[in-house]
């Protein structure tokens, strides 16, 4: 038997988790009231039963007995029920401007502001998220990002720990990344932009490619690179971080920086014990102008 407590912040993306998880073949149920969470577990653990996955969501809406649930999880676990916490969280902003979106009340605030009934919310939630076994912070994911994380944990099997590594190219024409962890500048390197039959394409483009890679600088950096963010990487993890942001820069962020984020994403992507997107910010930003 496998089961998994679906919970976290209101907005944060517990029913598209839940969803995923019925259509990769767990039986799901959402917003069970706290007194039946127990008893729910214990009746789907019967030796012999034709279930083997279930995914329960949990949330703040739940009633008000939601104070009980973080014993209730301990109780269960203590019990031996092989019992499995995903947090779905999102930062601040994030679930601001999904409620402002969807155009509904926070649960914990229906005439107040989303605000406050966020903050609320953190408090309440604050004892779960501890117990909680993986953290996947919604904020920069995409619905298909989303889906590859929750498909290596709960139908691959594979190991997480709660990171999540965007590499992230961009122009600095175009602004520096506010959200950017680590910023790497690669306008050293030649300018593709000033190559007649370059400057239209981009990184992601052989041509392109080719050209900024001939370089030994390029080559050198893309190494060194490499066994920082494999140094600083394992020792996120250990500290609890959630989100990585790796920013690679150049003038425009259509040829160089697309280019070595692209060989970075490449080294990284296959390696086990985290999750990993690429973003190109700037790519469609345009060709005039200096690059």
């Amino acid at each position: 038997m496998r089961f998994v407590i679906v919970t976290g912040m209101s907005g944060g993306g517990k029913k598209t988790a839940l969803r995923m998880l019925e259509d990769a073949g767990f039986y799901c149920v959402d917003n069970l009231p706290v007194e039946l969470i127990e008893k729910f577990v214990e009746l789907l653990s019967t030796p012999g039963g034709e279930v083997t996955k279930v995914a329960l969501g949990v949330d703040v809406r739940a009633n008000h007995n939601f104070d009980e649930v973080p014993v209730i999880f301990e109780k269960l676990k203590k019990s031996g029920y092989p019992l499995e916490i995903l947090y779905m969280e999102a930062s601040d902003d994030t679930l601001i401007k999904r409620y402002k979106e969807s155009r509904r009340a926070h649960p914990l605030a229906p005439d107040g502001r989303v605000e406050e009934g966020i903050k609320k919310e953190r408090m309440i939630l604050s004892s779960i998220k501890e117990q909680a076994d993986y953290i996947m912070d919604s904020t920069k994911l995409l619905t298909r990002d989303l889906k590859e994380e929750l498909d290596k944990i709960f139908v691959q099997g594979e190991d997480y720990n709660n990171l999540m590594i965007t590499v992230l190219s961009f122009g600095f024409k175009h602004g520096i990344p506010q959200d950017a962890d680590l910023v790497f500048d690669v306008r050293f390197l030649p300018n593709p932009y000033y190559i007649d039959d370059l400057k239209r394409l981009s990184g992601n483009e052989a041509p392109v490619h080719d050209y900024v890679m001939s370089f030994k600088e390029s080559w050198d950096f893309l190494n060194k690179l490499d066994d920082m963010v494999s140094f600083l990487i394992p020792n996120y993890i250990k500290e609890g971080k959630n989100q990585l942001v790796i920013a690679i820069g150049c003038t425009g962020g259509k040829h160089r920086s697309v280019t070595l984020s692209n060989e970075l994403y490449g080294r990284l992507k296959d390696k086990k014990g985290y999750g990993i997107k690429i973003t190109h910010r700037d790519i469609d930003a345009g060709i005039h102008g200096v690059y």
